[in-house]
């Protein structure tokens, strides 16, 4: 799916994105934290059981990185304009993440400024979510955006 092109003069506060659904299996659980992040309860599903999680849970950091690609595949960013960010204010993994289970993601716009000393640059201040399908957030990043303006 390709992503409509959004400068930041198109995203306003309270706008709410539905930037689409994922499942983690186990294989790319253990596959990503053998790589990255090796705790027993991201790569061995007996030893899991013995953990505080009673299972198998994905990485927060593969977590983070899947709702990275659900911000881009889901329009809320577009790689043309797009340009990074200049950091988090909030990082939260409030649940673990099991295999199997359907997250929905979300992103909601909090507030946008355009700056005035470069006026090719806007930032945009969202929270994005993933919720698991009991209702509950399991992911929670505050993040400011810096996105190009129609003028840039």
């Amino acid at each position: 799916m390709t992503a409509p092109i959004r400068y930041a003069e198109d995203y306003t506060p309270g706008q709410v994105f539905d930037v689409g659904s994922y499942a983690f299996t186990a294989e790319e659980i253990i596959a990503f934290s053998r790589e990255w992040d090796p705790h027993p309860f991201h790569i061995d599903e007996d030893a899991a059981k013995q953990t505080m999680f009673g299972g198998l849970i994905a990485s927060g950091w593969h977590t983070a990185l899947v709702m990275m690609r659900m911000l881009h595949q889901g329009g809320f960013l577009s790689l043309e304009t797009s340009i990074g960010s200049p950091g988090h204010e909030e990082l939260k993994w409030l649940r673990p993440v099991r295999p199997g289970e359907l997250l929905r993601g979300q992103v909601v716009v909090n507030h946008v400024k355009l700056s005035k000393s470069r006026p090719e640059l806007g930032f945009v201040n969202c929270t994005a979510t993933l919720t698991n399908p009991a209702g509950e957030v399991a992911y929670l990043l505050t993040s400011n955006a810096i996105i190009k303006t129609r003028g840039g």
